[in-house]
C-alpha cells in the first residue's frame, strides 16, 4: 500500500486538489448567490430572482464539468491532452458567455422595469419603454448565442458575419418566417404611429374589447372586462379597423334603442326614454350654448326606422368615457323597461300565425289518395 501511495503520490495530490477546488468554487458560488439574492430582494422585493438562480446553476454545473475534464487528464495519454485542453477551453468559454449574457439581459431588463415604473407613477406613457425592453433583451440574448457559436469552427463564419452586421438582415430573413417578420414590423408600426398605447381601451371586434396591457415584438395583449387576457398577433391587429376609446376626446355618445309595437304610444315612449336618460347621474350635457338657448332637450329621442312589425326608437346620450357609457346604458335599459311595463308600452316580440285546415276535407283527401294508389 505504501508503495502505491509513493508511486502515485503526485496523481493523488492532483485529484485532491481538483476535487477540493471544485468544492471551494461551489461553496463560493453559493455564498455569492445568497448575497446577490439578499441584495435583489432588498432593492427589488417584487421581482423574481430568476437570473440569479440561473447564474448559480450554470456556475455550479460549470465547476463540476471542468473538474471532471481536469480529472480526465490522469487517464489519457499525451496525444489526448490537446483534445481535453480544447474541450476545457470550449466549456469554460461557453460558461462565461452564458453567465455574462444572463447577467447583461437581467440588468437591462431591470433598468427598463424601473423606468417603466417611474413613468407609470408620473402618469406618463410607458408604451415605448415596454416595447424597447423586449428589443434590448432579445438583442442581448441573440448576441450571446452568436458569441457562443464562435466556439464551433463549422459555425464560426456565420457568427462572425452576423456580429459584423453585414448579414444580420439576411440571417433574420432566413431563420424567421414571414408571419414572424410581419408581427415584428407590425409591432414597430404600433410603437411608431401609436394608434393605441398601454392602458387604452380599444375594440378590435365585438368579442375583443378591453384594456391594452402589453405590446411585445410579436403580439399585443388586451385584458377584457371578464379579466381574460386576449393575445392578438401584431400583424393581425395592424390590419384591423379598431376603435380606441381613449384616443383624443374621451366623451362618448351612447345610443340606446328600443323596439316597440305598432299599437304602443310613440310619443309616450319617447318621453319616458328622455326622462329616464336625463335623470341618470352619469349623463353629461353635450349641447352647445346655441342649442341650450333654443330650448333643445339634453337627450334627443327619435323614431329612426319603421320595421316589418316594430318601431325602433333611439335616444342619444353622452357620457364622460367608455366605462361610464357602458354602466349608464345598462341602468337605462333596465329602468326604461320597467317604466314601459308600468305605462303600457309593449316591447316588440315575434308573432306566429298558425292556420288549421278543416279536418273533414283533409280526411276525405287522404282517403281519395289511398284509393288512387291501390
Amino acid at each position: 500500500m505504501m508503495d502505491f501511495f509513493e508511486s502515485y503520490k503526485s496523481d493523488i495530490g492532483y485529484v485532491f486538489l481538483v476535487i477540493g477546488s471544485v468544492f471551494v468554487l461551489r461553496f463560493l458560488t453559493d455564498l455569492l448567490y445568497k448575497w446577490l439574492l439578499k441584495q435583489e430582494q432588498k432593492k427589488y422585493p417584487d421581482e423574481s430572482p430568476k437570473a440569479v438562480i440561473w447564474v448559480r446553476r450554470i456556475l455550479n454545473a460549470l465547476w463540476l464539468v471542468l473538474g471532471l475534464i481536469l480529472l480526465s487528464f490522469l487517464f489519457v495519454n499525451v496525444d489526448g491532452y490537446d483534445t481535453l485542453r480544447h474541450n476545457f477551453n470550449i466549456i469554460l468559454y461557453l460558461g462565461v458567455v452564458a453567465v455574462v449574457t444572463i447577467v447583461g439581459a437581467a440588468a437591462v431588463n431591470m433598468w427598463f422595469r424601473m423606468r417603466i415604473k417611474k413613468k407609470v407613477e408620473r402618469l406618463e406613457d410607458p408604451t415605448s419603454f415596454k416595447f424597447l425592453r423586449y428589443v434590448a433583451v432579445i438583442g442581448i440574448y441573440t448576441t450571446g448565442v452568436l458569441f457562443a457559436l464562435l466556439a464551433f469552427p463549422s459555425l464560426k463564419g456565420v457568427a462572425q458575419t452576423a456580429l459584423g452586421g453585414a448579414g444580420v438582415i439576411a440571417l433574420i430573413a432566413g431563420v424567421a418566417s414571414q408571419e414572424a417578420l410581419a408581427n415584428l414590423v407590425g409591432g414597430v408600426f404600433i410603437i411608431s404611429f401609436k394608434p393605441f398605447r398601454i392602458g387604452d381601451v380599444i375594440k378590435v371586434t365585438d368579442t375583443m374589447v378591453g384594456t391594452v396591457t402589453d405590446i411585445t415584438l410579436r403580439h399585443t395583449v388586451i385584458r377584457n372586462f371578464e379579466n381574460k387576457m386576449i393575445v392578438i398577433p401584431n400583424a393581425i391587429i395592424n390590419k384591423e379597423k379598431l376603435i380606441n376609446y381613449d384616443l383624443g376626446e374621451l366623451k362618448i355618445c351612447e345610443r340606446i334603442e328600443f323596439q316597440i309595437s305598432y299599437e304602443s304610444d310613440l310619443d309616450l315612449a319617447k318621453k319616458i326614454m328622455r326622462e329616464e336618460c336625463e335623470k341618470h347621474p352619469l349623463i353629461i350635457d353635450n349641447r352647445s350654448e346655441t342649442e341650450i338657448l333654443d330650448g333643445q332637450p339634453k337627450v334627443r329621442t327619435a323614431l329612426i326606422s319603421i320595421n316589418e312589425s316594430t318601431l325602433t326608437v333611439r335616444a342619444w346620450t353622452w357620457a364622460r368615457n367608455y366605462g361610464d357609457a357602458f354602466n349608464m346604458r345598462c341602468d337605462i335599459l333596465e329602468i326604461v323597461k320597467k317604466r314601459f311595463d308600468t305605462e303600457g308600452i309593449d316591447l316588440a316580440y315575434p308573432h306566429r300565425t298558425i292556420v288549421f285546415k278543416d279536418p273533414t276535407v283533409f280526411r276525405n283527401g287522404a282517403d281519395e289518395n289511398r284509393k288512387n294508389n291501390s
